[in-house]
C-alpha cells in the first residue's frame, strides 16, 4: 500500500502542485511511485518547476511500465511524464512505448556518463544496497553480498526484492563473481540460472519479498527483518524516522531513476520543456534536502546548496562511486524478459 504524506496527499487531492493559476492546456500529468521518494521529487523538482513555468502538475502514483504499455496499446495515454528505473525505461524504449527525448532542448552537458539515454533522462542517482538492523548486528553488519548470504555469521531474517531488477547481480557477487564480470556472466549461457540458484539457496531465510521502496523502509522501521536489500535514500529517511538501520556502499549497484515521456503523451512538447527545466542544476541541488539520492547534474555540486557532509553520503560522491557496480541497461534490454520469467518461477516454487 502506497501512502502519501499529508502535504502530498493534499496536493494530489487538489489535482495540482503548482503555485498560482495555470491555463488548462498548460498542465501535465506525472506518474511516480509514491512514498517519501515521490514527496522528495515533488518538493525538489515538480513544485518549483511548475511555479517557475506556470504549469499545473497533477501527480499520480502508478505501477510502472506495465501501466504505460497498457495505455499505449489501447491508445488511451494519459501520462505525460513517468518516473522509471533505468533498465525498465531502456527496455520500454526499445519496445516503442516511449518518445525519444530532444537533447537540443534538454541540456545534459554536465550530466554523469550514462545518465542521459535516448528515451529517458536521469532524475537522480541512487544505489541498491544491503542494509541491516543495528539492534541486531550493531555496527558490525554485512560488508559484502557474500556476508548478506552468510546465515551462519549473520543469522536472522532477510528481505529481498520481488522483481528481477537489481536482484541477480548481488547473487553473483555473493557467489564469488568479481563485480566487473557480473554482466558478462549474466549474459553467458547458464548465467541467469546461476544467479537464481544462489537466491534459491537463501530463500528459506527470506521472510519478505518486497515490492516497493516504502515497503522495505517500513520493514526496517518495524524491525520485521534483520537485513534487506533496498534503496539507500529510503533507508536514510527511515533512520530519520527512528529506524535502527545502517548500510554500506561496498558492492552496491549504482543506478539512476529517470524520467520518460510515454508514446502519444497528450502534452509531449510541454513535457519535453518540463524535463529540460527540472534537469537544471538549481533543481537537482534541491534533492538531497529531502532524500539522499545524488543529483545527475554534476553542476549541482557547485552551487553551494549541498554541504560536504551531505555530499559524502550521496551515491554519486566520487568516493562512493568507486565502490559500486554501475547497472548495465543494455543487459536489461536484451535479457530482462527472460530473467524476469525465470525469477518469478523461482518465487512461486
Amino acid at each position: 500500500m502506497k501512502k502519501h504524506s499529508p502535504l502530498l496527499a493534499a496536493a494530489l487531492a487538489a489535482g495540482l502542485t503548482a503555485a498560482g493559476p495555470a491555463q488548462a492546456e498548460d498542465s501535465l500529468t506525472i506518474a511516480s511511485w509514491g512514498g517519501s521518494y515521490q514527496e522528495a521529487q515533488s518538493k525538489a523538482l515538480f513544485q518549483p518547476a511548475s511555479a517557475a513555468m506556470g504549469v499545473t502538475v497533477k501527480e499520480l502514483t502508478y505501477g510502472g511500465m506495465s501501466d504505460v504499455r497498457l495505455q499505449v496499446q489501447t491508445g488511451a495515454v494519459s501520462f505525460d511524464i513517468v518516473a522509471s528505473g533505468s533498465g525498465s525505461a531502456a527496455r520500454a524504449g526499445a519496445e516503442g512505448l516511449l518518445e525519444p527525448l530532444d537533447y537540443s532542448m534538454i541540456d545534459v552537458s554536465d550530466f554523469y556518463d550514462g545518465l542521459a539515454q535516448e528515451f529517458c533522462v536521469g532524475g537522480d542517482v541512487f544505489s541498491t544496497v544491503y542494509a541491516w538492523n543495528t539492534d541486531t548486528y550493531g555496527d558490525e553488519g554485512p560488508q559484502s553480498w557474500a556476508d548478506f548470504w552468510d546465515v551462519e555469521k549473520f543469522p536472522g531474517k532477510r528481505a529481498y526484492r520481488a522483481k528481477v531488477a537489481g536482484a541477480l547481480e548481488p547473487a553473483l557477487m555473493a557467489d564469488g563473481v568479481p563485480p566487473e564480470q557480473v554482466y558478462e556472466v549474466l549474459a553467458s549461457e547458464g548465467g541467469i540460472e546461476r544467479a537464481i540458484d544462489k537466491i534459491r539457496e537463501l530463500k528459506p531465510h527470506i521472510a519478505v519479498w518486497w515490492s516497493s521502496g516504502a515497503q522495505h523502509a517500513q520493514l526496517m522501521k518495524d524491525g520485521e527483518v534483520d537485513m534487506t536489500t533496498g534503496w539507500n535514500g529510503r533507508f536514510d529517511n527511515a533512520a530519520k524516522d527512528g529506524a535502527q538501520v545502517a548500510y554500506s556502499y561496498n558492492q552496491a549497484l549504482f543506478d539512476m531513476d529517470c524520467f520518460a515521456i510515454p508514446k502519444g503523451a497528450p502534452n509531449k512538447d510541454l513535457a519535453m520543456r518540463f524535463l529540460a527545466e527540472i534537469s537544471k542544476p538549481e533543481y537537482q541541488a534541491n534533492l538531497p534536502n529531502y532524500i539522499t539520492y545524488g543529483p545527475t547534474n554534476r553542476a549541482a555540486y557547485d552551487l553551494g546548496k549541498i554541504s560536504d557532509e551531505v555530499a559524502r553520503m550521496l551515491p554519486s560522491h566520487p568516493d562512493n562511486v568507486a565502490l559500486q557496480l554501475p547497472i548495465d541497461t543494455e543487459w536489461y534490454i536484451q535479457f530482462e524478459a527472460e530473467a524476469s520469467a525465470a525469477y518469478q518461477d523461482m518465487l512461486t516454487e
